[in-house]
């Protein structure tokens, strides 16, 4: 079923009274943008008191967003990314979507999840060896019916979806490509409307830390705290390229998003620059660093919370690096946006 967003009123309460010209046309379209009811209902915020003891005194109030908990493909953050996206592959009547990403992409487990769901044909393009024993998202992939191609390198993933979107037009199909990470103007409004959901709990997290790759979620969060008025200060942490890198790709989706919501472009970036922390990448996307296999293990004993290695684990690492830095107030509530992950 295709529904339009809530009512900015439902979720903004004291925000939407005090906007005004761009920032409430870009509130009321972000609302109205049509999606697919796959995970109608919204994931707790709790808090981690005994991971708060552990990194000591001079620790601020962590909270913890569970979007692991988002109830439909295994949960993640791409799941409200999908809800969005599907609502613009059936508006143009296709019936095969084709997308990318590495072998554990969330990404594509959660669309492969979708066709499953909506009845598509979904073609997964992902870069690497094909495992002689899928494990974690790709396990999935293949559980929930998609046909997974492979390719040798990440650069090689656009030229082929573009060649099977071909193989699919010529058999008579009407193919549908959505980009790695679903990381659209379409799919960060997705994250974008997910910021509401702190508003309606009355939570307001001075600090956002999260995993980024692809920028989408990234950009959703940013945008959705300066259109719900959350003064927040977003941090994106790497789990593969560099920090300048990431952050362009966030920037341009912005940029893009504004066209689309009808708003100025800095109606959406809100009073912080956008903030990349590359330190915890390490040997690159999928390889463990010291500190995040740390952070797992210190997360999964403290809060009984299990954290991925590729994405997850890593932002949660670099989190608690930062509060062992003194990189945070004691005074202040940080929220790690858990965004979900299967590796093992």
């Amino acid at each position: 079923m295709i529904r339009p967003g809530p009512s900015p009123l439902t979720f903004c309460g004291r925000f939407s009274r005090n906007m005004f010209g761009p920032m409430a046309t870009a509130l009321a379209t972000l609302m109205s943008v049509p999606a697919v009811a796959l995970a109608p209902h919204r994931t707790p915020v709790i808090r981690l008191a005994r991971l708060e003891a552990a990194l000591g005194s001079a620790c601020p109030r962590l909270l913890i967003k569970r979007d692991d908990r988002l109830s439909f493909g295994l949960g993640g953050n791409k799941v409200r990314k999908l809800q969005v996206l599907a609502s613009e592959v059936a508006r143009e009547g296709a019936d095969t979507v084709i997308t990318c990403g590495t072998i554990q992409s969330n990404h594509a487990r959660v669309t492969a999840a979708a066709g499953a769901a909506l009845g598509w044909k979904v073609i997964l393009v992902l870069n690497g060896s094909a495992p002689a024993q899928p494990t974690g998202n790709l396990r999935y992939d293949y559980l929930f019916g998609a046909d997974v191609r492979f390719v040798a390198h990440r650069e090689d993933r656009d030229a082929s979806m573009d060649e099977v979107a071909e193989q699919m037009h010529r058999a008579g199909r009407r193919p549908f490509i959505i980009p790695m990470g679903g990381s659209t103007p379409t799919g960060a409004i997705g994250m974008a409307r997910g910021v509401s959901e702190l508003g309606a709990d009355g939570v307001h997290p001075d600090v956002i830390v999260h995993a980024t790759s692809s920028g989408g979620t990234q950009a959703g969060l940013i945008a959705g705290c300066a259109l719900f008025g959350l003064s927040t200060r977003v941090i994106g942490i790497s789990v593969d390229d560099p920090a300048d890198v990431v952050a362009d790709r966030v920037g341009h989706l912005l940029d893009r998003m504004s066209s689309r919501l009808g708003g100025r472009p800095e109606t959406l970036r809100g009073t912080w620059s956008i903030d990349v922390d590359a330190a915890q990448v390490g040997g690159g996307y999928g390889v463990s660093t010291e500190a995040s296999r740390e952070a797992r293990t210190l997360v999964a004993r403290t809060e009984g919370i299990v954290l991925d290695s590729t994405y997850t684990a890593k932002a949660m690492a670099a989190m608690m690096a930062r509060v062992r830095a003194g990189g945070f107030q004691p005074s202040q509530t940080v929220l790690f946006w858990h965004t979900g992950g299967l590796s093992e």
